[in-house]
């Protein structure tokens, strides 16, 4: 009680300065929470049911003091109330007109005491001023968050939502100020719950897609503006103790489960991947994170090499930190199984966001080549884009052995490259020999039988960018080698009909091998090499045993473009 008696005699003091006539002694002191205000009960009376009814009932009839308890606004808003009472002037605001509104219908202050009262009066300032504009009626509904239940009984929430929702759409329609979206900064005022409402209203008054979409993305950088930059925006975000992560935890899925659907409003692919990178930072439920994948892979054809960066990496742009969630994403894309240009750029998008994370270290093949693999074959018209990410993937990992390296080839055909690609690769060392050697014994059979390659420059400039070739000597060098494939093909046919023909063993016509006493040349070397990778004799190796693996993997930040060499 100690504490309290500075703020009585405060109460009284200030109270004393606007009672109308110090003559006339108070004869009642109404006990508002810990304030106390000395009164008159003649000019209560007129004004407020509540205490008239208060002193009527009582059994005492020099009643000297009341104590309220409850009443919506507490002593604030019944000193206001008391003023208007006593005909004193008081400011009536968009901050302080619900509670005034509330504060008057539990004391009564309505038509039926008098008219004119104060609760008719806040209702007239509601309708022609605080609901007036935007700014007003989003201020008026944040005001109603401690006393929500009078102000819901009093409908002073729904007329609020209302304005908002119908001013709202008017100024998204047709901006009465500059900047066009400053309605979007106005809602993103709001308070979540009232938020939500709002964005209800809109769109029960028809609000364009574009227009949700505008104000869900403006209230979340507004609410979660640190955990919603960019990759390589900053380092680790501020907020990082326990109840801070639990408050913005929260707010996330909240955030995450108000997102119009998609059919009423595609929201950017940007701001869907900052806010999965947001949720993963925070452990968000895996609800709320399996939601935002999805929708990101109905728009993955409409992302950027960057939105998928900014998910992968972490604030400071220097760890790869959930390449899970795109893999996830893309495989969510493939089984929409949709066609043609769409399917088309996602395959781009996916091979050159592969490009760019190849070269971390720590990168395991398994969730490279998950990646890769996860779109059909069918996406791709050339496979010549994913096959620049192979090799940058084997240059920065050259320390894989022979299995890792074919599970990271095993995601591209060698038939889906161009000529090009298919040259240079027949040169790559990086390359398993076997990988390219189905598509190269094919070029020779054509050969062979007089068939024509396919129009080699053409299928380049589509899948590349890159011109043929103009080193001869090279070409020349790549039809040897081929030369070189097929005869060790040929001859491993040979076998397999030897051991069916009953110890017979006829061997076709095989080209003529190097000259004896001719210099052994890098195709020579070759041969030997096919043969020791005969599949008859020791058996091909099994990719599909390594183990999948989704560990989140710490990197040393490094320049993410390599040449084909």
């Amino acid at each position: 009680m100690a504490a309290a008696a500075p703020r009585l005699s405060v109460a009284m003091e200030r109270t004393g300065q606007w009672v109308f006539s110090q003559e006339i002694p108070s004869d009642i002191v109404i006990k508002v929470d810990d304030a106390s205000f000395p009164l008159h009960k003649f000019i209560l009376l007129a004004k407020s049911g509540y205490i008239r009814r208060k002193i009527m009932e009582s059994d005492r009839s020099d009643l000297a003091i009341i104590e309220i308890k409850g009443i919506p606004g507490g002593a604030e808003a019944f000193e206001k109330a008391a003023r208007f009472c006593y005909g004193v002037n008081f400011e009536i605001s968009v901050q302080n007109v619900t509670a005034l509104r509330c504060a008057a219908e539990w004391l009564e202050m309505t038509e039926k005491s008098c008219e004119g009262n104060l609760a008719a009066r806040a209702d007239e300032f509601l309708s022609k001023a605080a609901l007036g504009t935007l700014p007003g009626a989003v201020a008026v509904l944040n005001s109603c968050e401690g006393i929500l239940a009078f102000a819901e009984k009093l409908r002073i929430v729904q007329r609020c939502v209302e304005a908002i929702g119908y001013k709202a759409i008017h100024e998204a329609n047709s901006p009465s100020r500059p900047p066009p979206d400053w309605w979007a900064a106005e809602l993103a005022l709001l308070k979540p719950p009232f938020f939500q409402k709002s964005l209800a209203a809109m769109k029960s008054f028809g609000a364009a897609p574009k227009t949700l979409s505008t104000a869900v993305v403006a209230y979340a950088g507004k609410s979660l503006p640190e955990l919603l930059l960019s990759a390589g925006g900053g380092s680790r975000p501020s907020p990082s103790a326990p109840a801070d992560l639990t408050t913005h935890r929260k707010f996330n899925e909240f955030l995450i489960s108000i997102l119009p659907a998609d059919r009423d409003a595609p929201l950017p692919v940007g701001f869907l991947c900052s806010l999965l990178r947001a949720a993963i930072f925070l452990d968000s439920s895996a609800a709320s994170r399996n939601d935002l994948e999805r929708r990101i892979s109905a728009s993955l054809d409409q992302a950027a090499i960057g939105d998928l960066m900014t998910l992968s990496f972490d604030y400071s742009g220097q760890r790869l930190t959930d390449l899970g969630s795109v893999r996830r994403i893309v495989v969510g894309f493939a089984e929409l199984e949709i066609v043609g240009a769409a399917a088309q750029r996602v395959a781009r998008i996916v091979d050159a966001f592969l490009a760019e994370i190849a070269t971390e270290e720590d990168l395991p093949v398994s969730m490279f080549a998950g990646i890769a693999g996860a779109l059909p074959k069918s996406a791709r018209r050339f496979d010549d884009d994913l096959y620049r990410a192979v090799d940058i993937y084997l240059k920065a990992h050259s320390r894989l052995d022979e299995i890792e390296r074919e599970k990271a080839c095993s995601v591209m055909d060698p038939f889906r490259l161009s000529y090009d690609a298919r040259l240079h690769a027949s040169q790559n060392k990086r390359l398993p020999l076997q990988v390219v050697l189905p598509a190269l014994y094919y070029d020779q059979l054509k050969l062979r039988s007089g068939g024509n390659t396919p129009d080699e420059a053409s299928l380049s400039s589509v899948s590349s960018g890159r011109g043929r070739p103009a080193d001869d000597a090279l070409a020349k060098e790549n039809e040897s080698l081929r030369l070189e494939l097929a005869r060790m093909k040929l001859y491993m046919t040979d076998m397999q009909r030897s051991q069916g023909g009953r110890g017979k063993a006829p061997m076709a016509a095989l080209p003529p091998p190097p000259t004896a006493g001719k210099k052994p040349t890098f195709f020579s070397s070759v041969s030997k090499t096919l043969v020791k990778l005969n599949p008859f004799r020791h058996g091909s190796k099994d990719t599909a045993s390594i183990e999948e693996s989704v560990s989140v993997v710490a990197v040393k930040p490094k320049k993410r473009r390599f040449s084909l060499s």
